[in-house]
């Protein structure tokens, strides 16, 4: 079936971010660990990434980036009905999931709120699950957010894992569309690398556990670049569209290294490819709305632009998509 013919499919109808207000840069980060900023951006291409402040949760981030999601679909909140979120730094341990405390903060109340752990991969995996409850119609506005508060649980003495992420959201309203539409979304996962990349628990007393992220950086950068190459050829193959006819490219933000390498497959230029990871670091789920975000903000992203996303995360998990934002002209 071509789905480019065919009429109303879920579209992403906005796209939003929140970005918190403080800089941690990689001379900053000189003062706290023993790393350099010429080994940092070499390594990984990140200059600086944001830092949310203590009073402020993953949730509060999410909703910050809701309200300008829902304000650019032309939305009320209360013309939501589903909110999904990807978080791997989530408010509450276990509950109530981050959906919920967004829904409260926007004032919904009897609607659809969960939370997935999908790490990095998250944005896609939201794609996917929103794209399947629009287009079987038991729902019609899905408010899908990637939030991460990742300093909350990051171990700022591991200098192998702390130079890597930042804080931030982004968010995107999933609907119907006769035109532009979420043309394909593929989602996989391997959980036999689960030690490669995870957040341990560590335990302190009988009642009192830490949590911080682990990462054997090396194991993961090669099944990274792998997997994702191998990943948007399959996607590109299976939906018989060139590499060429893809206006953006909008990879999660890991490592430039790892963006460079899948843009070199794909044979694409620098202007089809955004690239925010030196700015905003690895903000895990969030990166792609918040890439997404930047460019639809600075005009690069336009109504009925073909798009390429992917992504690799803990789990592992990894994913991609094809769609063609039906968002208004910023």
């Amino acid at each position: 079936m071509n789905l480019e013919n065919t009429m109303f499919k879920a579209s992403i109808k906005s796209i939003a971010s929140y970005i918190p207000e403080k800089i941690l840069s990689n001379a900053d980060l000189e003062k706290m660990v023993d790393t350099t900023d010429e080994w940092i951006t070499r390594r990984t291409g990140i200059k600086e990434r944001r830092i949310a402040s203590e009073n402020e949760n993953t949730s509060d981030l999410g909703t910050k980036a809701a309200i300008k999601a829902i304000q650019r679909a032309n939305l009320k909140p209360q013309d939501i009905d589903a909110i999904l979120v990807a978080t791997l730094s989530p408010d509450y341990f276990t509950m109530p999931s981050t959906a919920c405390k967004i829904a409260s903060n926007l004032g919904l109340v009897n609607i659809t709120a969960f939370d997935i752990s999908a790490a990095c991969s998250g944005f896609i995996y939201l794609l996917e699950q929103a794209k399947a409850l629009v287009e079987s119609g038991l729902k019609k506005n899905v408010l899908i957010i990637g939030a991460e508060k990742t300093s909350s649980i990051m171990d700022y003495n591991d200098r192998s894992i702390c130079i890597l992420f930042g804080d931030g959201a982004g968010a995107a309203v999933i609907s119907l569309d006769d035109t532009n539409h979420i043309l394909d979304v593929h989602t996989a996962s391997n959980g036999n690398y689960a030690d490669l990349l995870m957040t341990q628990r560590s335990q302190k007393s009988d009642f009192c556990q830490t949590l911080a992220m682990e990462m054997k950086g090396n194991e993961v950068f090669k099944i990274a670049i792998n997997t994702l190459s191998d990943d948007v050829v399959k996607i590109l193959e299976k939906n018989k569209i060139p590499a060429q006819n893809i206006d953006l490219f909008i990879p999660h933000q890991a490592n430039l290294r790892i963006i460079k390498a899948v843009q070199e497959k794909l044979h694409l230029s620098d202007e089809k490819c955004v690239i925010t990871v030196q700015k905003y670091g690895n903000t895990s789920a969030a990166s792609i709305p918040m890439a997404m975000s930047d460019a639809y903000e600075q005009g690069r992203l336009k109504k009925g632009n073909l798009i390429l996303l992917d992504a690799f995360g803990g789990g592992f998990t990894w994913g991609s998509a094809l769609l063609r934002f039906a968002g208004e002209n910023f």
